[in-house]
C-alpha cells in the first residue's frame, strides 16, 4: 500500500504504548475495539485517502452503498478525542461480537498495553449484553443473532452494517425480556440505566435529544421475537412528545406536521401503553371530521389536530382518572414495559400455538429515532416485497402512501398506491430503493418484505425479513433464485416450507377474501384443501349422487369404517365431533380429501337431513364450501383453482430427490392409490390396508360378515372363498401400478365388530339374519362373543390370524396368486407381506411359518415362484423391547406410530380430543402425539428397537407407515435414526420427500 495510516498513538502514563502502521482489509466497515488502561487518552490521527477509499470500498461491492458512505461522511478526514474507560465500561461501548474480548475483573492483575482489532459484525457475544446499538454504519449485533435480538432487531443491525440508511437506534435483548418475566414483569436490576446509556449513543449520533424541545427526538418503540409473529405484539410510534416538545417541533417542521404526529402518539400510547381502547380516540376523530364535513384525516387542518389533541388528551382522564403522561423518560420505560408485556397478550399467546411456536425467550425491543412519512407530499411510508409473495414473479409487490404513517398502510386507513406512484413523485428515493432492494436480496439470498420511509424525499429503510409467500411463490422463487445464480439447489430446497406443497397437492380457492362475510362456522383443519358440493347426510346418497355426477359433501355427527364409500365419493367431509387424528382425518388425508372435523358449531340431524349452524338451516342439497386448511364451513359455491404439478415443482423435486438419503413410500389401498402415490414420486407402498378391501361392494362386504358370524371352520372358509378372488384382482391392480417397485401388504387388522352394520341392535341382527342366512338366535349370541371392552387393545391384528388362521391363508393365498399371474405377463413384482399387532416373537413365529407355507403350495400349483419378505408392525411398545427377538423371524420392520403413540403414551386416538387441547393450551404437551411424532418417548423405542432389530439381524429393512411419514419435523427424526424408508398418504408423497431432503442438508 502506497501510503498507510500513519499512526494511531495511544497516550497513558506519559508515553506512547502503540503505533499501528498498517491496515487490513475487512468485509465491513473497519471498527476495532481497544482495550487499554483507565484514563489512556486516544487520538485518532487524520488518514489518508487512500485508505478512506479502501474502507469505503469494503463496506459493500454495490455503488449506492458507497454514495450513502461518502454523503454520510462516516469515513471522511477526522480527530476524534476520547477518554478510554476502564475495560467493563468499553465492552458495553464496544461491539458485543468482539470474539474473545473478555471484560477485566476486579481481581485480574493489571492488563498489560494491548489492541484487539475485532471487526464488529461478529456474532459472539462476550459480556451479558442486554443492549445493542446501531445505526450510522455500525452495529453491534448483526443477521445471525436472532434469537437474542429478535429478527427485527437483528435485520435493522444488518442493513446498518452493510451501509443501508437506517434510523440509528438499540434493541433491549430477547433475554432481557426473559429476565423482566422472571423477576415479576418488572425491569431487571441495571437494564434500565444500560437502555439509557444506549439512547445517549443515539441522541450523540443524532444531535438530538429526547425531551428538549429545541432539538426534538422522537423515538419508535417496537416488539420483535425471533420469529416473525406480524402483528401479534405492541409498537409506539412518535414516543418523546408532549405539550413542550411538540412546539419545538412545530416551529422546525410545521404546525401541522407536529400535531399530526402528537395526536398520533395519544392514540397509540394510550391504547398500547395504558390499556386506553383505540375506540374511544377514534370516536373523536371520527365526530371532528364529521363535523368539518371531510373524510379523509389528511384533510384535517393544524388547528383541527391541536383541538384533536386536547379532545385526546382529555380522554386519558375520562378513561384512567389520569392524565396523560408528559414525562418523555417515562414514557419510555413504560413502552419498553408496555411491549415486554405484550409477549404474553392472548392474541400472541394464541399465535404462537396455533404456529406451534416454541422455545423463545421472548420478544426483543427496538427502540429507534422516528423518521417521518407525513412531513407533507415530499414524504411517504410503503411496504413491499422483492417479488411477487403470491406468483414467484420477479417484480417488485408493494404498496405506498404519500403523507403517512406506517400504521396507516398496516391498518387500512387509507387506501394504499401502487408503487408506482412512488416511481413518478419521487423518482431518486424509488430508484434508491430499487436499488437497496437488490442489495438484500443478494445479502439474505432470499426474497424480503420491507418495510421504508421516506422523509422529505430522504429514503430510510426501516425493517426487513424474509417474505412470507404462497406454496405456488415460494417455489419459483427458489427455483428462479438457481437459475439466476443467487443460490444454489440445496438452499433452494431448503427455502420451501412444506406446508407450501400441502398448498400446492390439494384444490384451492381462487380469492379467498372474497367468502369471508359467508364463513358461518369453524372446525380443525383436519386435511387441507378446498372442497365445493352439495350436502348430503349418508354415504348411499353420497355415492349415488357421486354416481350421477354431482360434487358432494358428506355431513356427518362422526364417521366410522362403514362411511368409507361415501367418504372416497364425495370430495369434502364436516363432521360435528372428532378431531385430527379422527377416522375422517386419517382417511381424507390419505386419499388428499378436504375435511373439516370436530365443528363444535354444527347440529347435524342425520334422520332430517339437516344441518343447523348458528340460526341458518342447511338442506339436503344446498351448497357448501369448505376450506381444510382453515378449517373454515362457508355458505354456498365458491370458485375453486385445481391442483398440479407444474414444471418448478418437478424440477425442486428432482433437486429434493438428488440430495435425500431415506426413501419415500406411499399407504395405498387400491389401484387407484397406488398410481396417484407412484405419480406422486412415491418408491413403493409401503402400507396397505387389506381391510378396506371389504367394503368396496355389497357382495364383499356380506362374504366378511358370513364369515364373521360362522360357528365352524367349514363356514368360514366358504365365506372365504367368496372373498379370494375380489381381493386377488385388487392385489393384481395395486402390483400392476407399482411395476418394479415394493409393494408392503398388512394382513387384517381391524378387530370383527367394526365390518358389523351401525345403528339399532334389532336393525343389525335383521340385516345380519338377511345377509348371512342365520337365525335371530344365532346372530345374538355372536354379536355377544364379538362384543369387547376395550376392541383396539382386543382380538385384532395377528390374534385373528392365529385364532382363525384361514383368514390369513386366504389373505396370502391372494397376494402370491396375484403376484405370480403379473409375473408371468412380465410385471416386476416385489411382495413383501407384513403381521400386524405382534408383541412376542412366537406370534410372529406362528404366522410366518403359516405364509411360508401357503406361498410354497400356490408356488407348486402355479409352477412358478418368486421372492418375497415377511415382516411384522412394531406398535406394541413390547415389540421395541424385545425388537433382537423378533428380528429372528422378520425380514423387515414398519413401525405403526399411530398404535404405539396410542399405547406409549396410554391414550386412546378415539378419546383424546376430550382433554388433548386442555393439554396443549397448559403446555403440558407441546404438540398433538398423533400429528407430531414424541421423539423423547414413542422415538426411543423406534431408535432402540431399530438398533437392536439389526445387531441381530444386519439386513434388516426398516421403516414407517403411520401417520407421521409425512409429518416434515418426524421425517427429520427418521432420516437421523437410520430407518430405509418412510411411507405417508399419496398425497403427502411429495412433502415426506422435500422434508426428507431438508433433513439431508
Amino acid at each position: 500500500m502506497k501510503s498507510k495510516l500513519h499512526s494511531a498513538i495511544f497516550l497513558g502514563f506519559g508515553q506512547a504504548l502503540m503505533i499501528l502502521s498498517s491496515i487490513k482489509y475487512t468485509p465491513s466497515p473497519p471498527r476495532f475495539c481497544f482495550l487499554l488502561p483507565q484514563n489512556t487518552l486516544v487520538v485518532l490521527i487524520k488518514m489518508s485517502s487512500i485508505v478512506k477509499d479502501i474502507m469505503i470500498r469494503s463496506t459493500a461491492n454495490d455503488v449506492r452503498t458507497r454514495r450513502i458512505l461518502k454523503k454520510e461522511k462516516l469515513y471522511g478526514d477526522q480527530i476524534e478525542v476520547l477518554r478510554v474507560q476502564p475495560c467493563s465500561s468499553i465492552a458495553s461501548r464496544c461491539s458485543a461480537g468482539a470474539r474473545g474480548f473478555q471484560p477485566k475483573r476486579r481481581s485480574d492483575p493489571p492488563l498489560p498495553a494491548q489492541a484487539l482489532l475485532t471487526p464488529v459484525s461478529d456474532p459472539t457475544p462476550t459480556t451479558k449484553k442486554r443492549v445493542f446499538n446501531f445505526g450510522k454504519g455500525r452495529s453491534e449485533g448483526n443477521k445471525s443473532m436472532k434469537s437474542l435480538l429478535g429478527g427485527k432487531g437483528a435485520n435493522l443491525a444488518e442493513m446498518a452494517s452493510i451501509g443501508l440508511s437506517v434510523p440509528p437506534g438499540l434493541t433491549i435483548s430477547t433475554e432481557a425480556c426473559h429476565e423482566y418475566q422472571q423477576v415479576g414483569k418488572k425491569l431487571p436490576p441495571g437494564l434500565w440505566e444500560e437502555i439509557l446509556q444506549g439512547l445517549k449513543i443515539v441522541e450523540e449520533d443524532m444531535g438530538a435529544f429526547l425531551g428538549d424541545p429545541t432539538r426534538p427526538l422522537l423515538l419508535s418503540v417496537r416488539s420483535g421475537a425471533a420469529i416473525s409473529m406480524p402483528g401479534m405484539m405492541d409498537t409506539v410510534l412518535n414516543l418523546g412528545l408532549n405539550d413542550e416538545v411538540v412546539a419545538g417541533l412545530a416551529a422546525k417542521s410545521g404546525d401541522r406536521f407536529a400535531y399530526d404526529s402528537y395526536r398520533r402518539f395519544l392514540d397509540m400510547f394510550g391504547d398500547v401503553v395504558m390499556g386506553i381502547p383505540h375506540a374511544l380516540f377514534e370516536e373523536k376523530l371520527e365526530m371532528m371530521k364529521s363535523g368539518k364535513g371531510i373524510n379523509l384525516d389528511t384533510d384535517l387542518s393544524a388547528s383541527d389536530l391541536k383541538e384533536l389533541v386536547e379532545e385526546y388528551k382529555g380522554v386519558y382522564v375520562q378513561s384512567r382518572g389520569e392524565k396523560f403522561p408528559s414525562d418523555p423518560i417515562k414514557q419510555l420505560e413504560l413502552a419498553v414495559k408496555a411491549v415486554f408485556d405484550s409477549w404474553d397478550s392472548p392474541r400472541a399467546v394464541k399465535y404462537r400455538s396455533i404456529n406451534q411456536i416454541m422455545g423463545l425467550k421472548g420478544t426483543a425491543v427496538n427502540i429507534q429515532c422516528m423518521v417521518f412519512g407525513n412531513m407533507g407530499n415530499t414524504s411517504g411510508t410503503g411496504v413491499l416485497f422483492t417479488r411477487n409473495p403470491s406468483t414467484g414473479e420477479n417484480k417488485l409487490y408493494g404498496e405506498f402512501l404519500i403523507n403517512a404513517q406506517g400504521e396507516d398502510v398496516v391498518a387500512g386507513i387509507r387506501t394504499p398506491e401502487h408503487l408506482d406512484v412512488m416511481e413518478k413523485c419521487m423518482p431518486e428515493a424509488y430508484k434508491e430503493l430499487v436499488e437497496n432492494c437488490e442489495i438484500l436480496e443478494r445479502h439474505y439470498k432470499d426474497m424480503m418484505d420491507i418495510e421504508f420511509t421516506v422523509q422529505e424525499e430522504r429514503l430510510w429503510m426501516l425493517q426487513c425479513r424474509a417474505g412470507k409467500r404462497t406454496g405456488k411463490g415460494a417455489v419459483k422463487i427458489a427455483v428462479d433464485m438457481v437459475k439466476e445464480e443467487r443460490i444454489d439447489s440445496r438452499a433452494a430446497v431448503k427455502m420451501v416450507e412444506p406446508q407450501h406443497l400441502d398448498q400446492l397437492l390439494h384444490p384451492q380457492f381462487e380469492d379467498p377474501s372474497s367468502y369471508k362475510e359467508y364463513v358461518v362456522a369453524k372446525g380443525l383443519p383436519a386435511s387441507p384443501g378446498a372442497a365445493v358440493g352439495q350436502v348430503v347426510f349418508s354415504t348411499e346418497d353420497a355415492e349415488a349422487w357421486h354416481a350421477q355426477g354431482k360434487s358432494v359433501i358428506l355431513v356427518r355427527t362422526e364417521t366410522s369404517p362403514e362411511d368409507v364409500g361415501g367418504m372416497h365419493a364425495a370430495v369434502g367431509i364436516l363432521t360435528a365431533r372428532g378431531g385430527m387424528t379422527s377416522h375422517a382425518a386419517v382417511v381424507a388425508r390419505g386419499w388428499g380429501k378436504c375435511c373439516v372435523s370436530g365443528c363444535a358449531d354444527i347440529r347435524v340431524n342425520e334422520s332430517e337431513k339437516v344441518v343447523l349452524v348458528g340460526d341458518k338451516l342447511i338442506h339436503e342439497g344446498d351448497w357448501l364450501s369448505l376450506n381444510g386448511s382453515t378449517g373454515e364451513v362457508i355458505l354456498e359455491k365458491q370458485a375453486l383453482a385445481p391442483p398440479a404439478m407444474s414444471a418448478d415443482l418437478e424440477t425442486l423435486m428432482s433437486w429434493a430427490d438428488e440430495i435425500r438419503r431415506i426413501k419415500v413410500m406411499a399407504n395405498a389401498d387400491t389401484p387407484e392409490d397406488a398410481a396417484t402415490a407412484r405419480n406422486n414420486g412415491a418408491q413403493g407402498i409401503g402400507l396397505c390396508r387389506t381391510e378396506h378391501m371389504f367394503f368396496a361392494s355389497d357382495e364383499r362386504i356380506k362374504a366378511v360378515r358370513k364369515m364373521i358370524m360362522a360357528v365352524t371352520v367349514e363356514q368360514r372358509k366358504a365365506a372365504l372363498d367368496v372373498l379370494l378372488p375380489y381381493q386377488r384382482a385388487d392385489f393384481e391392480g395395486i402390483f400392476r401400478a407399482m411395476d418394479g417397485l415394493p409393494v408392503t401388504i398388512r394382513l387384517l387388522d381391524p378387530p370383527l365388530h367394526e365390518f358389523l352394520p351401525e345403528g339399532d341392535i334389532d336393525e343389525i341382527v335383521k340385516e345380519l339374519t338377511t345377509d348371512t342366512g342365520t337365525t335371530e338366535e344365532e346372530v345374538y349370541s355372536r354379536i355377544e362373543k364379538l362384543s369387547e371392552v376395550n376392541p383396539m387393545l382386543g382380538f385384532r391384528g395377528c390374534r385373528l390370524g392365529i385364532s382363525y388362521p384361514e383368514l390369513s391363508e386366504m389373505q396370502v393365498r391372494a397376494i402370491f396368486q396375484a403376484a405370480i399371474s403379473l409375473s408371468s405377463q412380465g410385471i416386476r413384482v416385489i411382495p413383501e407381506i407384513m403381521v400386524p399387532l405382534v408383541g412376542t416373537p412366537q406370534e410372529l413365529g406362528h404366522q410366518v411359518r403359516l405364509i411360508r407355507a401357503v406361498a410354497k403350495t400356490v408356488f407348486l400349483e402355479m409352477g412358478s415362484s418368486l421372492s418375497y419378505k415377511v415382516g411384522t408392525m412394531i406398535e406394541v411398545p413390547r415389540a421395541a423391547l424385545v425388537a433382537d427377538e423378533i428380528a429372528k423371524e422378520a425380514e423387515f420392520f414398519s413401525f405403526g406410530t399411530n398404535d404405539l403413540t396410542q399405547m406409549t403414551f396410554g391414550y386412546s386416538r378415539d378419546d383424546v380430543g376430550k382433554f388433548l387441547p386442555i393439554y396443549l393450551s397448559k403446555g403440558i404437551l407441546q404438540n398433538d402425539p398423533f400429528e407430531v411424532l414424541d421423539q423423547k418417548g414413542v422415538g426411543q423405542l423406534v431408535k432402540m428397537a431399530t438398533e437392536k432389530g439389526r445387531a441381530a439381524r444386519p439386513s434388516l429393512k426398516v421403516g414407517i407407515c403411520g401417520e407421521h411419514g409425512g409429518e416434515p419435523s418426524s421425517v427429520a427424526f427418521f432420516a437421523e435414526a437410520g430407518l430405509d424408508y418412510v411411507s405417508c398418504s399419496p398425497f403427502r408423497v411429495p412433502i415426506a420427500r422435500l422434508a426428507a431432503a431438508q433433513a439431508a442438508v
